[in-house]
């Protein structure tokens, strides 16, 4: 038996002589099936055959991706706190190489995930690492692929040492969460706050791929979770999606989506 890949999003499911029938995730209204293929899926052999990781700096930060770019493309940020280091989000990638090289940057004492879509295959890395996964327990359904080491937690923020705690914005996601790490003053967000191109503003979405804008009341919600945690730093969840004058970036990007959505004309 093997364990499955989807192609779209690169969520990996449990081990099966044959693939699932769908894919949860892009079933949801905030992925997709893609209409020119429909669902396929990979052997995690195959996925792991045709790529290679990408590990390198990215404003100041080790990042690690895959090439060629897979799925949605996102890529991990090891975190290397005081309390032991932190791998934020996941890719649907890994192998020795990649085992031995993280090893050496002092492995993984937690993995700790934005959102589902890059849930990816964050219990193989788990596995390899004998460390926990943390999610939220609002999006603990959303797991394609049940492990023991997923451990979902509860309330608005998780502390986890070494100046890092997990904050709920929900938004995009219910359980949807972003990782603060005081020391250095930096946001990690994933997409739950997105960086756009224009790096003086950051937006948020109910779903990207389709277009389906949240509710101010939750854009809101999102601002206010924020509020009390200062921050210089955005790291989004592609290579280079970086904003600098984070919390001012956060609080003026709320109020304009807040204009756009509920007040006539166009957004200045």
């Amino acid at each position: 038996m093997t364990t499955w890949v989807c192609k779209a999003c690169g969520t990996q499911y449990p081990e099966a002589d044959e693939p699932p029938g769908a894919c949860a995730i892009c079933e949801d209204p905030r992925q997709y099936v893609p209409a020119d293929e429909g669902q396929v899926w990979l052997t995690w052999h195959d996925v792991v055959a045709a790529h290679e990781a990408e590990v390198r700096d990215d404003a100041g930060v080790l990042g690690i991706g895959m090439s060629p770019s897979f799925a949605i493309g996102q890529r991990a940020l090891l975190v290397k706190s005081a309390a032991g280091n932190v791998l934020w989000d996941c890719v649907p990638y890994l192998d020795d190489d990649l085992i031995r090289r993280v090893a050496a940057e002092g492995g993984l004492a937690a993995i700790a995930v934005s959102h589902p879509h890059y849930y990816s295959a964050m219990v193989e890395w788990a596995d390899a690492f004998g460390c926990p996964i943390l999610i939220h327990e609002a999006d603990a359904a959303h797991v394609a692929r049940p492990d023991s080491a997923v451990q979902p937690w509860s309330g608005e923020t998780h502390a986890l040492g070494g100046g890092l705690t997990l904050i709920r914005c929900g938004g995009h996601f219910a359980g949807g969460q972003v990782l603060h790490w005081s020391d250095r003053r930096i946001l990690f967000t994933g997409d739950i706050v997105q960086v756009i191109p224009d790096r003086r503003y950051v937006s948020f979405m109910y779903s990207y791929p389709n277009l389906i804008p949240l509710p101010p009341s939750k854009v809101e919600a999102i601002a206010a979770a924020l509020q009390p945690f200062g921050f210089d730093t955005i790291f989004g969840a592609w290579w280079g999606r970086v904003v600098t004058d984070g919390s001012d970036v956060v609080r003026r990007s709320a109020a304009r989506y807040i204009r756009a959505v509920t007040e006539p004309g166009l957004p200045s």
